[in-house]
Protein backbone atom coordinates (compact mmCIF):
# COMPACT_ATOMS: atom_id res chain seq x y z
CA UNK A 1 0.00 0.00 0.00
CA UNK A 2 1.13 3.69 -0.60
CA UNK A 3 -0.89 5.49 1.69
CA UNK A 4 -1.46 5.23 5.15
CA UNK A 5 -4.83 3.87 5.41
CA UNK A 6 -6.69 3.45 8.77
CA UNK A 7 -5.75 3.25 12.35
CA UNK A 8 -1.87 3.49 13.11
CA UNK A 9 -2.35 -0.29 14.89
CA UNK A 10 -4.15 -1.18 10.94
CA UNK A 11 -1.02 0.59 8.90
CA UNK A 12 1.64 -1.27 11.90
CA UNK A 13 0.11 -4.44 10.23
CA UNK A 14 0.12 -3.77 6.81
CA UNK A 15 3.59 -2.65 7.30
CA UNK A 16 4.91 -5.80 8.80
CA UNK A 17 2.41 -7.98 6.72
CA UNK A 18 1.62 -6.18 3.37
CA UNK A 19 0.86 -9.33 1.60
CA UNK A 20 -1.76 -10.61 4.21
CA UNK A 21 -3.38 -6.92 4.72
CA UNK A 22 -3.95 -7.22 0.68
CA UNK A 23 -5.51 -10.53 0.14
CA UNK A 24 -7.47 -9.51 3.45
CA UNK A 25 -8.69 -6.39 1.63
CA UNK A 26 -8.98 -8.18 -1.58
CA UNK A 27 -11.20 -10.84 0.35
CA UNK A 28 -13.24 -7.49 1.62
CA UNK A 29 -13.83 -5.44 -2.00
CA UNK A 30 -14.96 -9.46 -3.55
CA UNK A 31 -17.35 -10.13 -1.03
CA UNK A 32 -18.91 -6.56 -1.14
CA UNK A 33 -18.93 -6.88 -4.92
CA UNK A 34 -20.85 -10.30 -5.22
CA UNK A 35 -24.03 -8.72 -4.21
CA UNK A 36 -26.85 -6.74 -3.89
CA UNK A 37 -26.27 -4.64 -0.88
CA UNK A 38 -25.02 -1.44 -1.54
CA UNK A 39 -22.02 0.49 0.76
CA UNK A 40 -24.06 1.81 3.06
CA UNK A 41 -26.61 -1.48 4.06
CA UNK A 42 -23.06 -3.53 3.82
CA UNK A 43 -21.37 -1.00 6.85
CA UNK A 44 -24.39 -0.96 9.03
CA UNK A 45 -24.16 -4.53 8.79
CA UNK A 46 -20.94 -4.69 9.46
CA UNK A 47 -21.59 -2.29 12.70
CA UNK A 48 -23.88 -4.70 14.11
CA UNK A 49 -21.73 -7.36 13.81
CA UNK A 50 -18.96 -5.43 15.10
CA UNK A 51 -21.09 -4.39 18.26
CA UNK A 52 -22.14 -8.29 18.70
CA UNK A 53 -18.86 -8.70 18.98
CA UNK A 54 -17.68 -6.15 21.39
CA UNK A 55 -14.80 -4.82 18.76
CA UNK A 56 -14.06 -1.25 19.85
CA UNK A 57 -12.28 -0.62 16.80
CA UNK A 58 -14.25 -2.39 14.59
CA UNK A 59 -17.63 -0.15 15.67
CA UNK A 60 -15.53 2.85 15.28
CA UNK A 61 -13.71 1.60 11.83
CA UNK A 62 -17.56 0.45 10.42
CA UNK A 63 -19.29 3.39 11.86
CA UNK A 64 -16.94 5.69 9.63
CA UNK A 65 -17.66 3.96 6.72
CA UNK A 66 -20.86 3.21 7.13
CA UNK A 67 -20.88 7.56 7.39
CA UNK A 68 -18.35 7.72 4.75
CA UNK A 69 -20.87 5.62 2.51
CA UNK A 70 -23.92 8.52 2.92
CA UNK A 71 -25.34 7.16 6.51
CA UNK A 72 -26.54 9.80 8.74
CA UNK A 73 -25.75 9.55 12.57
CA UNK A 74 -29.41 8.46 13.21
CA UNK A 75 -28.76 5.62 10.78
CA UNK A 76 -26.04 4.31 12.51
CA UNK A 77 -27.31 4.89 15.96
CA UNK A 78 -30.55 2.91 14.56
CA UNK A 79 -28.80 0.49 13.79
CA UNK A 80 -26.76 -0.14 17.02
CA UNK A 81 -30.34 0.47 18.62
CA UNK A 82 -31.89 -2.72 16.66
CA UNK A 83 -29.76 -4.80 18.64
CA UNK A 84 -30.97 -4.03 21.96
CA UNK A 85 -33.62 -7.46 21.74
CA UNK A 86 -30.92 -9.87 20.11
CA UNK A 87 -27.19 -8.90 22.08
CA UNK A 88 -28.52 -6.74 24.91
CA UNK A 89 -28.77 -3.09 26.19
CA UNK A 90 -25.10 -3.00 27.83
CA UNK A 91 -23.57 -3.87 24.81
CA UNK A 92 -25.06 -1.73 22.59
CA UNK A 93 -24.62 1.25 25.12
CA UNK A 94 -20.94 0.53 25.12
CA UNK A 95 -21.26 0.15 21.06
CA UNK A 96 -23.24 3.61 20.59
CA UNK A 97 -20.35 5.33 23.23
CA UNK A 98 -17.47 3.69 20.86
CA UNK A 99 -19.51 5.14 18.04
CA UNK A 100 -19.97 8.59 19.78
CA UNK A 101 -16.19 9.24 19.02
CA UNK A 102 -16.23 8.55 15.52
CA UNK A 103 -19.43 10.43 14.79
CA UNK A 104 -18.43 13.18 17.08
CA UNK A 105 -15.21 13.54 14.57
CA UNK A 106 -17.78 12.87 11.39
CA UNK A 107 -19.41 16.18 12.67
CA UNK A 108 -16.78 18.92 12.98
Amino acid sequence: MTEAKGPKHYQQLTDRFPEVLSAVENLGSAIRSAGPLDKKTAELIGLGVAAAAQSTGAVQSHARRALAAGASREEVEHALLLLISTIGFPKVAAALAWAEETLKKNEK
